[in-house]
């Protein structure tokens, strides 16, 4: 069963970086023997995925809050200002585009850029509408629930709602390979973003997420593989994405068991489960993450 991936979409970065309740894990996790998903497998699998991966995100303010935790800077440097939504014409490239704007946004809303924020929330509607889902957005809640930080939970669920109406939808209507292009877009700028910081101001926790990225970037390849020989963008982008599975490969991550603890659900004390990981990732494989990383981040947000 596939573990977490990323969802949400649209407002805020999807946590693109944490590893609480994969369903796949164990106590070390490798990548399969083939280097190719079968394309049976996959398809099995992306229903039953996409409801795992809806239920186990962990919070998307994670990732904003360990970089202000760290005193990172708001820098626009980190954004994809390239992307223009009025010149996108395949469904292909709005889906994923979505996506990416929907991390940026997420960033901004973070360190309350409410101005560059509304501009992107524009362009993220005119993107929704261009492959028929505006429909699930309440754009105007949204809009103002983005100018007022204090808001946040509900803006974080607004957006997951929308989110997984959109993604239902899209599905009913068999067109998931436009679920699964903004699912792509989120965790590539999401990766982009974590590892550009990173790069700039080394943090061991954010190191940390960034490894265990092997673990989503292989639920990510089966949630894409149906769809990898549908077109020439696709089979690029899945290309693309096999090269940075590779620079995961040999990093190894092991999970222990961790001590229960008592947390409050739906008004009733439960008991969760803990674990924590271990990353063993070299400097030189971080590094190679990086600039791969970054390499296809700027193909997609530059094929305009």
């Amino acid at each position: 069963m596939i573990g977490r991936l990323l969802i949400i979409g649209l407002i805020v970065i999807l946590s693109v970086f944490s590893c609480k309740s994969s369903t796949r894990k164990t106590a070390e996790f490798v990548f399969p023997a083939a280097d190719s998903i079968p394309v049976s497998e996959a398809e099995k699998l992306s229903d039953e995925a996409i409801d795992d991966i809806s239920k186990n995100m962990s919070s998307p303010v994670e990732i904003a809050d360990i970089l202000q935790r760290s005193k990172v800077p708001y820098s626009t440097n980190y954004l994809a200002s390239s992307i223009d939504a009025s010149r996108l014409s395949t469904s292909f490239e709005k889906a994923l585009k979505l996506g990416i704007l929907g991390a940026d946004l997420g960033y901004l809303n973070m360190y309350e850029k409410t101005g560059t924020a509304i501009d992107v929330l524009t362009s993220i509607k005119k993107l929704a509408d261009g492959i028929n889902v505006g429909q699930f957005f309440d754009f105007e809640t949204i809009k103002r629930l983005s100018l007022n930080r204090s808001n946040l939970d509900s803006l974080l669920f607004i957006s997951k709602n929308s989110y997984n109406q959109i993604d239902k939808y899209l599905r009913d209507k068999g067109r998931g390979q436009l679920s699964a292009l903004m699912i792509t877009g989120v965790w590539i700028e999401g990766q982009y973003l974590a590892t550009q910081v990173l790069k700039q101001n080394p943090d061991t926790l954010l190191r940390n997420r960034v490894g265990e990225q092997k673990v989503i970037l292989n639920d990510l390849l089966l949630l894409l593989a149906p769809y990898c020989k549908s077109s020439s963008q696709f089979t690029s982008m899945c290309q693309n994405m096999q090269e940075l599975k590779e620079k995961y490969r040999d990093i190894v991550i092991s999970y222990t068991v961790g001590d229960p603890i008592m947390v409050e659900k739906n008004g009733a004390l439960v008991v969760k489960q803990t674990e924590e990981s271990k990353v063993e990732m070299n400097n030189e494989q971080l590094v190679g993450i990086i600039v791969l990383s970054r390499s296809i981040r700027d193909k997609l947000i530059l094929n305009n």
